[in-house]
């Protein structure tokens, strides 16, 4: 980083730090890239994680939480023009234009964040895929162009996989989401087993809310299953991060079944003796 200039320099040092301090289920510049991409990863990071903390300030009106979402988006266009506003900023912008990334990616996951200040019901599952189109995936493909990966094929499984985490996040997330007065749970599916928004927390409907998890869960399985088709493109180090994150999807999945799907009153969590796990398996997926 000696070679940048010191207000870049700066902006990714506050970067790193905030990646560093949020805890997540699934690898934030990981010590197992090379250090070369983690600063970039870090403030692609700080953008994605900053959108999302606007979207979720409950203290404010919806109205205000889209003002300022559209006032984040223009600071981000502004400082493409080199009009930064402070250091972070300016070290997004040495980072899309020295990895040659595709901008539009960002504003993609802003209107992802944007959408949810208003909208906390999903009709059926196309509208929640649309949402992880623009939430999710983005971030898998910067990542893939962070590594001069450019092919439409291993965009595609990365776009499963990250499909899949999102997803997997929600199914893991019910009992939270519900004190926001969100349902990530598409109503047609709801009503496929007999459930509505509005009764599927009732003890009474248990059995079939287990079911529905039981086979939503097992879709995203096969979901993120089939974008280990991914790793052979990637390079070693990059092909051990994702087999990580992937790994840790599987293992909420785990977790998931292991309380009987019962997501609307728990939230299963990771815990640090299931990371060495993580790990061996990840190892034997990198090097097959």
């Amino acid at each position: 980083m000696n070679e940048l200039p010191i207000p870049v320099t700066l902006g990714y040092v506050e970067v790193i730090e905030i990646a560093s301090a949020h805890y997540e289920n699934f690898p934030v510049a990981s010590v197992l890239l090379p250090e070369v991409v983690r600063k970039h990863i870090a403030v692609i990071y700080w953008f994605a994680r900053s959108a999302d903390d606007l979207a979720d300030e409950g203290e404010k009106t919806p109205t205000e939480r889209q003002e300022e979402l559209d006032h984040f988006l223009e600071k981000y266009k502004a400082a493409l023009k080199g009009e930064a506003e402070d250091y972070k900023w300016r070290a997004l912008v040495h980072t899309i234009t020295s990895r040659n990334l595709t901008k539009g990616y960002f504003e993609d996951l802003v209107s992802a964040f944007r959408q949810d200040t208003v909208k906390t019901r999903y009709n059926n599952f196309e509208e929640l895929i649309d949402y992880c189109r623009r939430s999710a995936n983005p971030v898998g493909r910067l990542l893939l162009e962070l590594f001069d990966i450019r092919n439409e094929e291993a965009n595609l499984y990365s776009d499963k996989i990250c499909t899949a985490l999102q997803l997997i996040n929600f199914y893991q997330d019910v009992s939270v989401d519900l004190q926001k007065g969100r349902i990530y749970l598409p109503l047609n599916v709801l009503r496929k087993y007999h459930l509505s928004e509005n009764n599927f927390v009732l003890d009474e409907q248990k059995g079939f809310f287990g079911q529905m998890m039981e086979d939503l869960a097992g879709e995203s399985e096969r979901m993120i299953l089939e974008g280990r088709g991914l790793l052979p493109f990637l390079p070693f180090r990059l092909r051990l991060e994702i087999a990580a994150t992937i790994n840790g999807g599987l293992e909420i999945i785990k977790k998931i079944r292991n309380i009987r799907y019962q997501v609307s009153t728990i939230r299963p969590v990771l815990k640090k003796s299931d990371y060495l796990s993580i790990g061996i398996k990840s190892f034997i997926h990198a090097i097959n």
